[in-house]
């Protein structure tokens, strides 16, 4: 009688289901992990917070990093105030909508000028390819908080409600939507500065409508030419030099928007009158008859008196 051969231990094949199951698994904690970090950014940070002195920037840097120090010091000539906004990726589109929002409470002109572009905006989009059905609601939000500032709301209604999650989320959708819309109707232009061999559709499909994708400079000027909107943003790095390096969307415009930008993320700074500014301005008044006139004389910014 033949000796039975010995039974070899069947081995699974490489790329079997335990193999997939334990890659789920990892997946799986990876995707909690990052979960668990966007809940404690959450908790941490509001989507757009109170007004704060700028003066706050000082104490998130060594004191010995002179390279920050000393740029917060050139910040700090031409803007008094920030308001900061939660590092989730949307940063740049929350800190342009409540900039400008609260910018058109004291500018009613411009107001109508912002609605009207607004209004038309889901009608150009709609007939680029956009889905009437789907973008409506996000359109009928970004409405609601124009018509919100155009019946003089206060700035602490407008804060509430850019802190609502949903209303806030609606919010950076629709200015995505008109980012890519605008991208896509300059194509011609844009294809020149997009990477890796896609088209300009592909970019906006893949960097700028979904949600927590980081903005850039051709986001930024997409924006602000859908909306006729300049903005002026503020870059501070670890490069050499002691100041913050300013940039204007489209180059050569008057800013309306003012933002600060450090690696990675975006939050709205506010120019505003200094005590020693406001008594200039009363230098330059005579009083007449228990009324003040104002006398003509140069314009003078704010930053020659710090």
């Amino acid at each position: 009688m033949a000796a039975e051969e010995p039974q070899q231990q069947k081995q699974e094949p490489l790329g079997s289901d335990s193999e997939g199951v334990n890659c789920l698994a990892y997946d799986e904690a990876i995707m909690a992990q990052q979960d668990r970090i966007q809940q404690e950014i959450a908790v941490q940070n509001p989507l757009v917070s109170e007004r704060l002195e700028l003066s706050v920037l000082y104490k998130e840097y060594a004191e010995d990093d002179n390279i920050y120090q000393q740029k917060i010091k050139d910040l700090h000539k031409k803007y008094s105030y920030i308001r900061k906004t939660r590092p989730d990726g949307n940063c740049f589109y929350r800190a342009f909508g409540f900039s400008h929002l609260e910018a058109l409470l004291d500018d009613s002109k411009e107001l109508q000028r912002f609605k009207a572009v607004s209004a038309k905006s889901k009608e150009d989009l709609v007939s680029q390819g956009f889905t009437e059905f789907t973008i409506e609601d996000f359109h009928n939000t970004f409405m609601d908080l124009i018509e919100q500032v155009e019946k003089q709301t206060s700035v602490a209604d407008l804060l509430a409600s850019f802190n609502d999650q949903s209303t806030s989320d609606y919010l950076v959708v629709y200015l995505r939507l008109l980012t890519s819309g605008y991208l896509q109707r300059e194509s011609k232009f844009f294809e020149h500065f997009i990477e890796g061999g896609r088209t300009v559709k592909e970019f906006c499909q893949q960097e700028v409508e979904p949600m927590c994708k980081e903005s850039d400079h051709i986001h930024i000027i997409a924006l602000a030419q859908a909306l006729s909107v300049s903005i002026q943003v503020e870059y501070m790095d670890r490069g050499e030099g002691g100041t913050t390096n300013p940039h204007v969307f489209p180059e050569g415009s008057e800013p309306k928007v003012y933002l600060l930008y450090r690696p990675g993320h975006y939050e709205h700074v506010q120019r505003v009158f200094s005590f020693l500014f406001s008594f200039f301005f009363f230098f330059f008044c005579v009083v007449v008859n228990g009324h003040i006139s104002l006398l003509p004389f140069p314009v003078i910014e704010p930053s020659m008196f710090y």
